[in-house]
């Protein structure tokens, strides 16, 4: 689907791994949410199942069945980034918004996300700057991270997990190139965007996530921190370095 095609209104795209215990209740929950606070006919989500081996996809189909503004599909190996692209490519909308399946972030950051778009091109959803319920381990990586992408990359922002991340769709499309299969796009999205004087807003999001993370986390972090250092040095040896610091 080229940017022509997209009409008024917002996409929520939500990926999905082995999450039958919740996957019902949840998207009954975000539906609700969405039905309360955006006019009918605006909205669409699409959940996006990426390796899911459980009852995750026969559970959605049942869903989408019951609510046409509904749509999934299934990716046969794990790979949330992969996910992203396909979703981005699927919207129908002019915005596009992710949350994830179990919830966590509170979910008004959708509503301020979408009048913050009418003027910039991406949003932030900062889990440091709100009010955060997480492990102390993770917590302390991703502000390890967070640091050294300042450093490093000179852009200042504080979150760049794949929840509560809201994009113009034409810009996300433009960034499709730059998506890994994993959790990196949405640094180097954000990094690329800032270098070419887009216009980011960050603001502060709730989130309250205690159970255990999708991810190995030792092999998360190898992977993040590495892919890091490798942005820094490609884009030191290249002269394209950003060094300004984005807000």
């Amino acid at each position: 689907m080229d940017q022509a095609s997209t009409k008024p209104g917002i996409t929520i795209f939500c990926p999905v791994y082995n999450e039958e215990a919740l996957v019902v209740r949840n998207t009954l929950r975000l539906l609700s949410f969405l039905h309360r606070t955006f006019p009918a006919g605006s909205f669409d989500v699409i959940l996006a199942s990426n390796g899911s081996d459980d009852r995750t996809v026969p559970l959605i189909e049942g869903l989408c069945r019951d609510y046409p503004e509904l749509s999934f599909f299934h990716l046969p190996e794990k790979g949330v980034g992969t996910a992203f692209a396909e979703g981005v490519r699927r919207s129908s909308r002019q915005l596009f918004m992710t949350v994830d399946m179990d919830l966590s972030h509170d979910l008004s950051f959708l509503p301020r996300a979408a009048e913050l778009l009418a003027r910039c091109d991406m949003v932030i959803g900062s889990k440091i700057t709100g009010d955060q319920k997480r492990p102390f381990l993770r917590k302390a990586v991703s502000n390890l991270f967070i640091i050294l992408a300042r450093l490093l990359l000179g852009i200042g922002f504080h979150d760049y997990s794949i929840a509560a991340k809201a994009y113009r769709t034409d810009m996300a499309r433009k960034y499709l190139a730059y998506t890994d299969r994993q959790t990196f796009y949405v640094i180097r999205i954000a990094y690329e965007a800032v270098r070419e004087g887009r216009r980011l807003s960050e603001i502060p999001v709730d989130c309250h996530d205690m159970r255990g993370s999708r991810f190995n986390l030792m092999h998360e972090g190898v992977y993040k921190f590495g892919n890091l250092f490798l942005l820094w040095f490609r884009e030191l040896v290249s002269g394209r370095l950003f060094r300004k610091g984005g807000r």
